[in-house]
């Protein structure tokens, strides 16, 4: 009984020994799920904040709109957008139009049309009914294409040429000197103010005379450059077929009218010179017959006084009678 007593206590002991470590080792393997479901959660969590500061939208797009700002603001590595650059645009356009007045009063309605100006006309006339003219138009630059090409489609287009400038890093340069130079203004006026010597004002107005006239340079060029970068210079030049009538075709051999037109230019060119010629001459020519005439009349006096008749006695005859 000892022994078989002694047998079942150990059974149940080693029963109860194998049952708590079944249950140990289901809650360890528990525990392991548990924690490694948690760490998976924690990283999707933590992938889910970095996504946002990589700058890839993927849940928060917020996040991520104001991440790439603040990248593009530090640094020059991302690309300048499209309303920083500033560009200098300039065209030529020569073109052929049948009626050069209405040509001009329409480059003038485009221009004005686009929220821009005609800043310079000139109109040359070649005869009594042809002329040409030169315009030069400034138009915004976000209209620049359209007035060009409603421009070269008013006649028949000679040439045209197109120039465009990229001058950002010169604004830019001219914006960062015209701040530095106003802070040395302001310095300079500090200095002024506390300034306590004569001589010493002296020096400091002469430093800020120039300081301000730099100043005013850069302001000169600030604004020089902000008008041409707002608005584009197109230059027009309008002229009319080379022959009236032949709608620009030309005529090479002259006819009977032509040569009839030019003799008659001729004859009258001639007889200008010849007017020209007497009316030099005339004066020369005056005290000419004048003198002519002065020599003839002394002349004829000189003649009459030495062929006056002499008074003369015929010899008496024998019979005392005078010869008759």
């Amino acid at each position: 009984m000892d022994v078989e007593s002694k047998s079942g206590r150990s059974f149940v002991r080693a029963r109860a020994a194998l049952v708590a470590g079944s249950l140990g080792l289901l809650l360890a393997v528990g525990g392991c799920g548990t924690s490694g479901d948690s760490m998976d959660s924690g990283a999707k969590a933590a992938d889910g904040k970095a996504a946002p500061r990589e700058g890839f939208a993927d849940g928060d797009g917020g996040a991520a709109a104001s991440a790439a700002p603040e990248e593009q603001a530090d640094g020059k590595k991302a690309a300048p957008k499209p309303g920083g650059t500033h560009v200098i645009r300039t065209a030529t356009l020569s073109v052929e139009v049948k009626s050069v007045p209405k040509a001009v009063a329409a480059a003038r309605g485009a221009a004005e049309g686009a929220g821009g100006l005609v800043a310079s006309e000139n109109t040359e006339r070649l005869d009594d009914t042809y002329e040409t003219s030169h315009l030069v138009l400034r138009v915004p630059q976000e209209r620049f294409q359209e007035v060009l090409r409603e421009l070269a489609g008013s006649g028949k287009l000679l040439s045209r040429t197109s120039n465009a400038k990229d001058v950002t890093d010169q604004v830019v340069d001219v914006d960062s000197r015209i701040s530095t130079q106003r802070a040395s203004v302001a310095r300079v006026r500090e200095l002024m103010d506390q300034a306590e010597k004569i001589s010493d004002v002296v020096a400091l107005e002469g430093e800020l005379s120039s300081r301000q006239s730099d100043l005013e340079s850069l302001l000169a060029q600030q604004a020089s450059l902000k008008d041409r970068t707002s608005l584009a210079t197109i230059t027009l030049d309008l002229t009319p077929p080379d022959t009236p009538g032949d709608d620009g075709s030309k005529n090479e051999d002259p006819g009977f009218l032509d040569a009839l037109g030019g003799g008659w230019d001729a004859f009258v060119t001639m007889l200008r010179w010849i007017a020209v010629a007497f009316g030099a001459a005339f004066p020369f020519l005056l005290t000419a017959a004048l003198a002519v005439v002065v020599w003839r009349v002394l002349r004829k006096r000189k003649a009459s006084r030495g062929a006056a008749p002499a008074v003369t006695t015929a010899p008496a005859g024998k019979d005392g009678a005078s010869a008759s």
